[in-house]
């Protein structure tokens, strides 16, 4: 069977990786991976590998290296920085193979939102602040539709996490204030999160576009904006309360 595996490779750390996708990329005969957004780390991982670097090519040839060397019966990886079902734009790649008969397996990674939270030390979901995370971007060169508008998603007060935006950190700050976040609403950015030079950012709406502008970082950079970065307070969760009964453990009652 022709086969192309579309594989995760974590955040940047390479102790990060996978097993199954440190394997693959291990066995791969043709790998295609994103440029800069790869460590050197993995990519040294790729010891019998033909390499081609897609920052330097377009769509039609990727699907060509991809649909080719696959119907050749060689072990296809198509490499990607994070989690290739996040902002991966994996889905034109994997039905046009489907046309062509070729079947693809997705191998997940971990994402970077989930090491910027690492690095934070924060729970994303924290009883008693919130339970809802919003994952997203701000529009630029990609549009947004109207109801997923930043100062609309605002509204749920949830822990609110954007993507390939840093650079709009001003506009982000407006929106979210218009929305319904205070200015005190604490914000985290993490700059290449799991990487040696990774930085870590801590501020408020009303500040971290000038923290962000000081440090000089406009790109490469998860942003999180919520109460979960910096609470004043939370509840503590129902499952180790010692009143509380589950499917394995009964409450305990005072005697």
């Amino acid at each position: 069977m022709h086969k192309v595996y579309f594989v995760g490779c974590g955040p940047g750390d390479p102790e990060l990786i996978t097993v199954k996708a440190k394997k693959l990329i291990q066995k791969a005969d043709v790998i295609v991976y994103s440029g800069s957004l790869i460590p050197p780390g993995i990519i040294k991982m790729c010891k019998k590998s033909q390499l081609h670097d897609a920052a330097k090519l377009v769509r039609e040839d990727i699907f060509k290296i991809l649909k080719e060397n696959a119907l050749k019966g060689k072990l296809v990886v198509r490499l990607h920085d994070g989690d290739p079902s996040i902002y991966g734009a994996i889905r034109e790649q994997t039905d046009n193979l489907k046309k062509e008969g070729i079947d693809y397996e997705v191998v997940p990674g971990i994402t970077s939102f989930l090491a910027s939270a690492a690095a934070l030390g924060c729970e994303l979901t924290l009883p008693g602040v919130t339970q809802t995370i919003i994952v997203t971007r701000a529009e630029s060169r990609t549009k947004v539709p109207k109801r997923e508008q930043i100062s609309e998603l605002a509204k749920h007060k949830a822990t609110l996490i954007f993507y390939l935006s840093i650079h709009l950190i001003p506009k982000i700050v407006q929106e979210a204030i218009k929305g319904g976040y205070s200015k005190s609403t604490p914000v985290g950015v993490v700059y290449r999160a799991s990487w040696s030079d990774e930085k870590i950012i801590i501020g408020t709406l009303q500040d971290i576009a000038k923290k962000i502008r000081d440090e000089k970082i406009t790109r490469t950079a998860i942003i999180i904006i919520g109460d979960v970065v910096n609470p004043k307070s939370y509840e503590y969760s129902k499952l180790y309360d010692k009143t509380f009964t589950h499917g394995y453990r009964k409450a305990q009652v005072k005697s």
